[in-house]
C-alpha cells in the first residue's frame, strides 16, 4: 500500500475516533491508531482460509488488549442483537451498551439491507474498537432482512448433492454478508438430523446422512470463509436427535458417549480439522458430556473446554447460543446465565440480557479468582485475531449506494437457480413416465391443493403446453371431490402438486389427510404425478406413494422451485436430485431416479447461454420507448440462445385505453403473415418428407380443377414459395363484395348458418362456396411477364388447397396434429375463439372499410377472413413462447421435446436462399423462409445476423427469426396496426431490428 495514502487514511482514522470519544478515552484512541499503523506491515490484505485466531501473530491485536481496562476486555465477549426495524429508541440502547460498556459486536435480525447497512455505520463509527458483526442467515440474508435474495435452506442444498455448488452458495452468501458490513454467518447448520419429528432443526440440516452432511458442511464454510467470513459450525455438540426445541426448553439426548463421538459430533471434528472459524454450541441437555443433571451444554466446562477446546482441539471462535433461549434461561437470570456461559470457556456471549449486571458479575468473578485474567485476555485477543482477520479493523463507511442492486447478482441468481434445478429428486418413476414425451397423446391436468387459487407451478407449466388446472383446497369435501373429478374426466395424466405446505412436523407439514386420500382414490383412476413442494419428511406415513406413477419432491415453494419442477417434469432439465432424508423403506437417503434432458426449452439467465444480462436489458427501453411513442400498445418479446429462453417479456397494454388489459406472456396475438412459415411453409416441409410433394411439383400436379388450361398450372411450388413466379402482391379480395361501401346481402349474413357457415367477423357470415370464388379470381388474374422477385400473398391461396387435398385435412387441423399439439404449442391456433377466452386474444386494427367494427379474435388479414379465418398466408394466432418452440424446432434440425418433425435435410432445402448466388437475381428468399439482406436495402433484419438466418415478419407488427449459427431464436409479437394499419412507427422506428442489434451485441462467447 502506498505509505502516504495509508498515513492519510490512518490518521483520518484518528480524528474520527477523537470526535466519537470522550477524552477519557484518548489513550485507548492513540494505542488503536500506533496499532493501525502497525498492522500495515502485515499483509492485511491476505484472506486466510483457515483462521487460527489463537496462534496467529496480530501485532494490532496484542497492542489494543494491553489498553484494554478489565471492564472494557469483558465488553468485547458481548455480541448483542440488533435489529433495524425497531426504530430510533432500540438504535439509540445499542449506542448507549457501545459507548458505555465497549460491547464486542452485534448479531443483526429483522429489518432491511439498506437500514441495517446505514445502521452498521453508525455502530462502527461510535466504537473505539471495531465491532464484529454477525447474522444468523442459514439461506442468505432472507433469514432475517426483506427484499434479499432467497436462497435454498441445508436440505434443498443438499438433494442438489454438488460440493462446488455449496462452495459457490458459501462464497455468495459472504459477499451479500460483507456488502453490508457483516463478518461472521452462523452457519453451516451441521447437525445430522435423523428425527423427523425435529421441531427446530430438520429443514435446516443437510439430512441424516452424516458423510453429506460433513461435505456439505466444509464446501459451504470453504465458500464463506474464502471470502472472508468466519463460518460457525452448529449446533454442538449435536441437535439433530431431538423432539423438543430448545427456544421452548431444554432437550435432552440419552444418548452414551461411543454413539455422540460416531454421529453427533463426527461433523464438527471434520470441520474443524479443516479450519472452520467458529462454533456455536447448543442448549442440551447431554449426560453422558455433563456431570451436572440439567445444565445445559453451553455452561458446562467438560462439554466447552474440555471436548470442544482440548479434545477436539479446536482453536477458532466459541459461540454460545442465544443466551435468551429458555433452553439455558430457566431458573437463571441473564447475568448469571452470561457468567456461567464464561467460565464454562466460551469465547462469545450470543444474544445476551441484563448486560451491565452481567459484565459487573464477571468482572467481579475475575477479580476474586486471578486465573480467570489470563483465561479472559486469551479470548479477548482471539476476538481481536478474528475482527483483523475479516477485515473489521479496515472498516470504512458502506456504500450505500445500489445495495439493492448488488444483493441481486446476476451469478447470484444463476447459482439460485443451479441449485434449485439440481435438487428436484424423482423419488419414484414408475414405467419411465417422465419427462414428458409426445404431448398430443397425453391430455394432463394440473389439480393443486392448497390456500391461496394459484401459485407460480400453474404458469410454469403452460409455458410447455395447454395444461389444465384444476384447484383444490387442502380438505375436499366429497361434493368438491365429485365436481373436480368432472373435471378431470377426460385427463389422462393428473399432476398433483401439493402447496403451502410446513417445513417443520406441526400438523403433518401442513399436508391434510383428505389431500392425501382424494390423491390415493385418482391413482386407482388415472396416471397420477405427486409434486411436493415442501419437506420429504411430510410423505413418511402416505401409504400409497407405491400407486402413484411417480414422485417429485421440490423441497420449498420458492419461484425457483417451481420454476424447475415444471421443467423437470417435461424435461426442459435433466433430474438428479438425491434424498437427504429417508421417507420409508423403499424411498432411503440418497436414493433418486435420474432423467435425461430432452429437446425442450428450459428458461435461465442469459450469461448462462454466453449473453451478456447488461447488455440484453436494452432491450427493455428500446420496446418501451416503442409503447411511449404509440409504435403499439404492447408487445411480447422472446429470446433464446443454446435451447434456452433468456429474455422473456410482456410489456404494455392490449389497447392503448387506460383501463385496457395490460399484456401477459400467456396473450396470443396474430401472427399475420409469420402464419406462411408456420403453418403452411412447415406443413409442405413434412408432405416432402412423406414423399407426397417435392418442391419441383407444380399447381397442375395437385389442383388441376382450378389451374388446367391456364398459365398457372407450370407455376413450381418452389417459385411460388420464394415470391419467384411472377403474381400479383395481391388482391383486395373484399371490394367486389360491397356495394356502395356496404357488405352485399348475396355474400354476407349477420348470422350463421349452413348456407353461410364462415365466421368473417362479429355478426359477420360469409356464403360457404365464396373461398372457391377466390381462388378462381386468382387464376382469372394475369401473371406479370417479369417473372423478377415480387413479394406476393396469392400463391399460399394455392399452397392451402394442395395441403387439404394431399392429407385430406384442413389446414388448420393438420398443422395443429402434426405440428402443435407434438411439441407443445398450446396457444398456437387458427379460429382462436373457439380454444380461448377473448380477454386473452390482443386485438388488432379498428376496420374502418370492411368489417366496421374493431378486429378482436377473427383474422386480421381480409382475404384470410373470407376464407372462415384459416388461411395458407394468414390467420394462425399464437403467443411468442410458443412460436419460439417452433423456431427452435427448426435450429434443432426438426426436433423438439423428443419428437421429430421435420427432417435436418428439409430445414436445410426450405432455408436456404436460392438465388443468392446469382448476382443477376434480386431475390433473397428461401422456400417460404425470409433470409437476410445484406445490401442494406431495408430488409427484416440488422446487419449482425448469419446468412444462414432465416424467419418471417408480420403485417401486425410481429417477427420470427432464427439464426442456427449462433443458435438463437428472436420473437417480437405487437398489434402496431390497433387502432389503424396506417400506423408505420414500429417499421420506420426499427424496433424490431434494433432489438436484434442488442441481442447480438451482447453475445459474449
Amino acid at each position: 500500500m502506498n505509505w502516504f495514502i495509508f498515513c492519510e487514511f490512518g490518521m483520518a482514522k484518528f480524528a474520527t475516533l477523537i470526535s466519537i470519544k470522550s477524552m477519557n478515552k484518548l489513550y485507548l484512541s492513540i494505542t488503536l491508531v500506533l496499532a493501525f499503523f502497525a498492522v500495515s506491515f502485515h499483509d492485511w490484505q491476505k484472506v486466510h482460509i483457515d483462521p487460527d485466531f489463537e496462534t496467529a501473530k496480530s501485532p494490532w491485536a496484542d497492542s489494543v488488549l494491553d489498553a484494554l481496562t478489565l471492564e472494557e476486555k469483558i465488553g468485547q465477549l458481548f455480541m448483542v442483537a440488533a435489529y433495524s426495524n425497531k426504530g430510533e429508541p432500540h438504535a439509540e440502547e445499542i449506542d448507549e451498551l457501545i459507548e458505555k460498556h465497549n460491547i464486542g459486536g452485534l448479531i443483526f435480525f429483522q429489518g432491511t439491507p439498506i437500514k441495517q447497512a446505514k445502521l452498521t455505520n453508525r455502530y462502527q463509527k461510535k466504537s473505539t474498537i471495531p465491532l464484529l458483526i454477525g447474522m444468523d442467515a442459514e439461506w442468505g440474508l432472507s433469514m432475517r432482512l426483506d427484499s434479499a435474495m432467497r436462497f435454498p435452506r441445508s436440505m434443498m442444498v443438499s438433494a442438489a448433492d454438488d460440493d462446488s455448488l455449496a462452495t459457490e452458495l458459501g462464497r455468495a452468501m459472504a459477499q451479500q454478508l460483507k456488502r453490508i458490513g457483516v463478518h461472521v454467518n452462523f452457519a453451516p447448520v451441521v447437525d445430522v438430523n435423523n428425527n423427523p419429528n425435529n421441531p427446530v432443526i430438520n429443514s435446516r440440516s443437510f439430512g441424516e446422512d452424516k458423510l453429506r452432511v460433513v461435505r456439505m458442511g466444509k464446501a459451504l464454510s470453504k465458500g464463506l470463509q474464502n471470502e472472508g467470513v468466519i463460518a460457525v459450525a452448529k449446533h454442538f455438540p449435536g441437535h439433530g436427535d431431538t423432539k423438543t426445541d430448545s427456544h421452548k426448553e431444554l432437550p435432552n439426548l440419552p444418548f452414551d458417549r461411543n454413539r455422540l463421538e460416531s454421529l453427533e459430533l463426527f461433523p464438527f471434528q471434520e470441520l474443524i480439522d479443516q479450519g472452520v472459524g467458529g462454533v456455536m454450541v447448543a442448549h442440551l441437555n447431554v449426560p453422558a458430556l455433563v456431570d451436572q443433571p440439567n445444565v445445559p451444554t453451553t455452561l458446562s466446562k467438560s462439554v466447552v473446554t474440555d471436548l470442544l477446546k482440548k479434545e477436539l482441539n479446536f482453536n477458532g471462535l466459541i459461540f454460545t447460543d442465544a443466551l435468551n433461549m429458555k433452553g439455558v434461561t430457566d431458573g437463571r437470570d441473564g447475568a448469571d446465565v452470561a457468567l456461567e456461559a464464561f467460565l464454562a470457556g466460551n469465547d462469545v456471549l450470543l444474544f445476551p440480557t441484563e448486560i451491565p449486571s452481567a459484565i459487573k458479575a464477571i468482572k467481579n468473578e475475575v477479580k476474586r479468582n486471578d486465573s480467570l485474567e489470563k483465561d479472559l485476555n486469551e479470548r479477548v485477543l482471539k476476538i481481536l485475531k478474528a475482527k483483523e482477520w475479516t477485515g473489521a479493523t479496515k472498516f470504512d463507511s458502506i456504500n450505500l449506494k445500489n445495495i439493492g442492486q448488488s444483493l441481486n447478482q446476476p451469478n447470484h441468481v444463476q447459482l439460485n437457480r443451479d441449485l434449485n434445478a439440481k435438487a428436484q429428486t424423482l423419488v419414484h418413476n414408475n414405467g419411465d413416465i417422465l419427462p414428458f414425451g409426445r404431448l398430443d397423446s397425453l391430455n394432463i391436468a394440473n389439480l393443486y391443493f392448497g390456500e391461496n387459487d394459484r401459485f407460480a407451478f400453474q404458469d410454469e407449466l403452460q409455458l410447455y403446453g395447454n395444461i389444465k388446472t384444476v384447484y383444490s383446497n387442502k380438505k375436499p369435501t366429497s361434493f368438491e371431490r365429485k365436481l373436480i373429478r368432472e373435471e378431470l374426466e377426460n385427463v389422462d395424466v393428473v399432476i398433483a402438486s401439493l402447496h403451502n405446505t410446513r417445513l417443520y412436523p406441526t400438523g403433518n407439514f401442513g399436508i391434510t389427510n383428505e389431500s392425501l386420500s382424494f390423491i390415493k382414490e385418482l391413482a386407482k383412476e388415472k396416471e397420477v404425478i405427486l409434486v411436493h413442494f415442501g419437506n420429504p419428511y411430510a410423505l413418511r406415513n402416505y401409504d400409497a406413494l407405491d400407486s402413484l406413477s411417480a414422485i417429485l419432491v421440490s423441497y420449498e415453494e420458492s419461484e425457483f422451485a417451481q420454476h424447475y419442477a415444471a421443467e423437470a417434469l417435461f424435461g426442459a432439465i435433466p433430474v438428479s436430485g438425491k434424498l437427504p432424508v429417508t421417507i420409508n423403506q423403499h424411498y432411503i437417503a440418497g436414493s433418486g431416479s435420474r432423467t435425461n434432458k430432452v429437446k425442450r426449452f428450459s428458461y435461465s439467465e442469459p450469461q448462462t447461454a454466453g449473453l451478456n444480462p447488461q447488455v440484453l436489458t436494452r432491450i427493455d427501453s428500446i420496446a418501451q420507448h416503442g409503447i411511449v411513442e404509440q409504435a403499439y400498445p404492447g408487445c411480447q418479446i422472446l429470446v433464446a440462445r443454446k435451447g434456452k429462453v433468456v429474455y422473456h417479456k410482456a410489456m404494455g397494454r392490449h389497447t392503448y385505453e387506460d383501463n385496457a388489459k395490460h399484456v401477459a406472456l400467456t396473450d396470443i396475438y396474430d401472427l399475420a403473415s409469420i402464419t406462411k412459415i408456420a403453418a403452411t411453409v412447415s406443413s409442405l416441409m413434412i408432405l416432402n418428407d412423406r414423399g407426397e410433394l417435392n418442391v419441383n411439383n407444380t399447381l397442375g400436379d395437385f389442383i388441376p380443377e382450378f389451374v388446367k388450361g391456364t398459365e398457372y398450372e407450370n407455376l413450381k411450388i418452389k417459385d411460388i414459395l420464394t415470391h419467384h413466379a411472377g403474381l400479383i402482391s395481391w388482391i383486395p379480395f373484399y371490394k367486389n363484395t360491397l356495394s356502395n361501401g356496404v357488405p352485399r346481402y348475396d355474400v354476407y349474413s349477420v348470422g350463421q348458418s349452413e348456407l353461410y357457415p364462415h365466421r368473417v367477423a362479429e355478426n359477420f357470415y360469409i356464403e360457404k362456396s365464396y373461398p372457391d370464388s377466390i381462388i378462381k379470381r386468382i387464376v382469372e388474374t394475369p401473371l406479370k411477364k417479369n417473372q423478377d422477385y415480387l413479394y406476393s400473398d396469392l400463391g399460399y391461396y394455392f399452397m392451402q388447397r394442395i395441403i387439404q387435398k394431399v392429407t385430406g385435412q384442413s389446414l388448420d387441423e393438420f398443422a395443429t396434429e402434426n405440428i402443435y399439439k407434438p411439441i407443445g404449442m398450446g396457444t398456437t391456433r387458427y379460429l382462436p375463439r373457439e380454444h380461448f377466452d377473448l380477454d386473452r386474444i390482443v386485438p388488432t386494427e379498428y376496420d374502418v372499410y370492411f368489417r366496421q367494427q374493431l378486429i378482436h379474435g377473427d383474422v386480421h388479414d381480409p382475404g384470410a377472413a373470407m376464407l372462415g379465418g384459416v388461411g395458407g398466408h394468414a390467420g394462425l394466432f399464437s403467443n411468442a413462447n410458443d412460436l419460439a418452440k417452433l423456431m427452435q424446432t427448426f435450429l434443432n434440425k426438426g426436433s423438439y421435446g423428443g419428437v421429430n418433425i421435420f427432417s435436418d435435410s428439409v430445414i436445410e432445402k426450405y432455408t436456404e436462399c436460392l438465388f443468392c448466388e446469382d448476382p443477376e437475381v434480386k431475390n433473397r428468399r428461401g422456400i417460404g423462409f425470409d433470409k437476410p439482406v445484406r445490401d442494406d436495402d431495408g430488409g427484416p433484419t440488422c446487419q449482425c445476423v448469419s446468412y444462414a438466418s432465416f424467419g418471417h415478419t408480420g403485417f401486425t407488427g410481429t417477427m420470427a427469426w432464427a439464426d442456427p449459427e449462433q443458435d438463437i431464436v428472436y420473437v417480437f409479437l405487437s398489434n402496431r396496426i390497433y387502432p389503424s394499419a396506417a400506423n408505420k412507427k414500429l417499421i420506420t422506428m426499427d424496433i424490431r431490428t434494433d432489438i436484434m442489434q442488442v441481442i447480438y451485441d451482447s453475445i459474449e462467447y
